[in-house]
Order: structure tokens, then sequence, then C-alpha cells
């Protein structure tokens, strides 16, 4: 199992944060689209790393089109000398509509033309062939010499795509080469639903399980002294209620039976009573989400719940413990 890291919300400190989880030991290095671009970081991550996998996770794909996705890609693909992952996401319909004034419309569709007509784009970029690419949503038949790179050195990226529901979880085992799981996943949710889903779609294209890799961004509760695993729980507990009052992630929690806990922190989310969420979170819907142990347990208890089944694990937010810690940690990981 590849143990991930990423960095938050800060674009300007993501040279030290990369080479930090280069040296710590961790194997990838991801890149969020939240209150920055997630490509523009990554350009500085691959000049001031070797080995880390760099990748984004997400990009908002409907915010863009397949022909800038394609270029972005490509161009990170060559700088970071091949390491480069493409994750994309829907995002919801508010966020596309509200704050990308952009279409949305059908997104498990949408999302499958989308990662076709980039791939159709890389090909004609690879072998010279011409671009005729004709979807539903999507259409590119135009490429000139001046605007075609050429085949890229280092072969094309690998597309990692971001599912919760079914239908985009099977979509990512048709078309995709990853699967990036949300961090609102339970492990019951994973293995009853995602799992299977994905199994689907890997079947429809006639594609095996070992060409494809799942990424899972686990929620952890762990700390050095007490202030520290309570300062965790907190920030766990938060983001479980952020994630729990959006409709879209209703069918996670109704799979245990807490479809009113859903009800009840969107009630609260509209009112603004955002403090008050996190006090529905009991200790048991917490234990479902994360990971909850000493630091030198974490390893152990992370490959107990996912071995077998995941293929790269990344802390959701990086536990707040020492450098040396944490290599320790990773470690363990490889000699489990």
């Amino acid at each position: 199992m590849n143990v991930d890291s990423g960095f938050g919300f800060d674009p300007s400190g993501v040279v030290g944060a990369a080479s930090s989880a280069e040296q710590i030991g961790y194997d990838g290095f991801w890149a969020a689209e939240t209150s920055h671009d997630p490509f523009l970081p990554l350009v500085l991550a691959a000049e001031h790393t070797k080995r880390l996998t760099l990748g984004t996770a997400i990009a908002v794909a409907f915010a863009r089109n397949p022909m800038n996705l394609a270029m972005l890609a490509n161009d990170l693909q060559t700088l970071s000398g091949g390491r480069f992952m493409l994750g994309l996401g829907s995002q919801i319909k508010p966020h596309i509509e509200k704050r990308f004034s952009m279409p949305w419309s059908h997104p498990a569709v949408r999302m499958r033309e989308l990662i076709l007509a980039i791939r159709a784009i890389w090909t004609s970029w690879a072998d010279g062939s011409r671009l005729s690419f004709r979807g539903e949503f999507y259409r590119h038949t135009l490429m000139t010499p001046m605007f075609d790179p050429g085949p890229n050195p280092f072969g094309n990226p690998r597309i990692f795509l971001a599912a919760v529901g079914k239908h985009m979880t099977e979509v990512a085992g048709e078309v995709a080469d990853g699967l990036l799981v949300h961090g609102f996943t339970t492990e019951r949710y994973l293995r009853e639903v995602t799992v299977p889903a994905l199994e689907r779609g890997l079947s429809s294209a006639a594609r095996q399980r070992d060409q494809f890799e799942i990424s899972y961004p686990g929620m952890v509760v762990t700390g050095i002294d007490e202030a520290g695993f309570a300062a965790a729980d907190r920030l766990v507990r938060n983001q479980i209620a952020f994630y729990g009052s959006t409709p879209a992630y209703r069918p996670v929690l109704e799979l245990h039976g807490w479809g009113d806990l859903q009800t009840e922190l969107n009630a609260l989310s509209k009112r603004g009573a955002w403090d008050d969420m996190a006090g529905l979170i009991d200790d048991e819907v917490r234990d479902a989400f994360a990971v909850v142990a000493h630091p030198l347990e974490v390893p152990g208890r992370i490959l107990d719940r996912f071995g077998g089944v995941v293929d790269r694990f990344a802390f959701y937010a990086p536990p707040a413990i020492g450098p040396d810690q944490l290599a320790s940690m990773l470690v363990q990981f490889k000699k489990a």
C-alpha cells in the first residue's frame, strides 16, 4: 500500500510541504482545489522533488473543458518527468452552477464523455491522427500543428476519478485508471457499495482489477498527548458533520441506519449553526469514518481495515505529530 500526503490552503508553502513529504518517506503528494488552483502548486512540487508522484485530488472537472484539462495534465506530466496523476471530480450542482457559472447535467454520463474526450485529444497528439471527437456534451474537431505539443516523452498521465455514488464509480471503472474514494466513506460502504460498483465498471470495459488503483483519503484521530488527540478528534468530528450535511452523501449514512442524522445536520447547516453540528457526531459515527489510535498503532489499524482493497492511502489531514514519528509510521506501513 502506497501512503500519500498533500498540502493545505496556502499554495506558497508547497515547496516545503512537498520536499518534506519526500524526505519523510511518503509515496505521493496530492493537491486539492479548495481556496487555490490545484495545478499551479504542483509545478513547484515537480521542480523540488524527484520521487513523489504528484496529483490533483481533486480538480473540478466541470469547471473546465477537456482541452484545457488535457493540456494542463500533459504539461505537468512533462515537467514532473512522468510523475503526474490527473485526479478529477464532479463537485455538486450548486457549486458548478453558482460558483463556477458552468452547466450541470447528467454528471456520470458527462464525466465519462469528458474523460473519453481527454483521451482522444492525447491520442491525436501522440500519433498525429485527426482529432474528431463528437459527443453529447463535448466536441473537439480542430487541432492544428501550432497547438499540437506532440507525443509526451513520458506517456500519458493516469486519470483518477473521484466518486461516491454507484454510477460515477462505475464510470471510474470503465474509463479511468484509478478511483479517488471520497473521505466521507466508511469501510462498510467501501466494501459493500463502492467496490461492487467499481467491478461492474471494470467488467463493462473488459478490464482487470490489477490494471486499476484505489486511493482512499482516510480520517485519522491520533496524537502524542491528550491535547493533541482532542484537537484531532474535534477536527474529524467537524469534518464528518460538514460532509454529512450534504444530501449527495446521505447514502453513506443510510447504509448504517443514520439517515436521520443527515437530516439534522442539513437543517443546522442551513441555519448556519456550524458549531453545533459536530456535537451530533457520537463516537460510533466517528469510529465508522476514522481510524482512532495511538500513532504507533495507526498503520496496523489502517491495514486491518483497508489492506487488500485500497492501493493508496492518503491522510485526509496529516497527523499532528512530529516528522520523526511520521517517518516511523511510514516505515511500519512498508514492513506490513
